[in-house]
Order: C-alpha cells, then structure tokens, then sequence
C-alpha cells in the first residue's frame, strides 16, 4: 500500500469542482476520476468543528481508518473527505463504522 495523500489546494479544489458528492450523517466525501493507477485522498476539517488539538486528533483517526480499509476505495479517483461537526462526538468504532459506510455506497 502506498499512502498517497492530496496535499496541494489545486488538487482540493479540482475534487471540489467536479461535484460528485455522497455521504452519511457524519462524513461528505466529494470524488473525481483522476486517470492515475492509484487512489489519492485528503481530508478537511473546518475551524468551525472544536479546536486545532480536537482536528488534529480526529485527522488522526481518519488517517488510520483510511490504512486499515484501504481497499474499500478504487483505484483511479481522489477522494476529499469531509467531517461534519457531528463527528467529533464519535467513538473510534462509530467513525470507522461510518467511513466503511460510506466506501461501500462509493462502490
């Protein structure tokens, strides 16, 4: 597995544009074919949800579910992930419930 995350704006906003959107009550994932052999993500958290140790700390978990379900995803698209405010409450279990949730309705 090669962790290929989306770290430059540019990459963010063409995802954005595209506006193919699914999601759940506590997760809207926005997704693009990308014409390259690998999945690429990124996640976003707004200023709005908690403080700078609150979304570090749930980037964190996502992170980490996104290496342990990594196969959940397809190859060939960019995905941006996106916490709503409802997420911070969430137990480790919840979120990776959710996450896995939202894979299965991508495919």
């Amino acid at each position: 597995m090669r962790d290929c995350y989306l770290k430059k704006n540019i990459d963010f906003q063409r995802v954005y544009k595209k506006r193919n959107i699914n999601g759940n009550r506590h997760i809207t994932v926005f997704y693009r074919k990308n014409d390259l052999p690998t999945k690429r993500v990124g996640f976003t958290i707004t200023k709005k949800i908690g403080n700078a140790v609150v979304r570090n700390k749930l980037k964190r978990r996502l992170r980490e579910i996104y290496k342990s379900n990594f196969d959940l995803l397809k190859d060939g698209y960019d995905y941006v992930f996106v916490m709503k405010k409802s997420a911070v409450d969430l137990s480790y279990q919840d979120l990776n419930n959710s996450f896995v949730h939202i894979c299965k309705k991508l495919r």
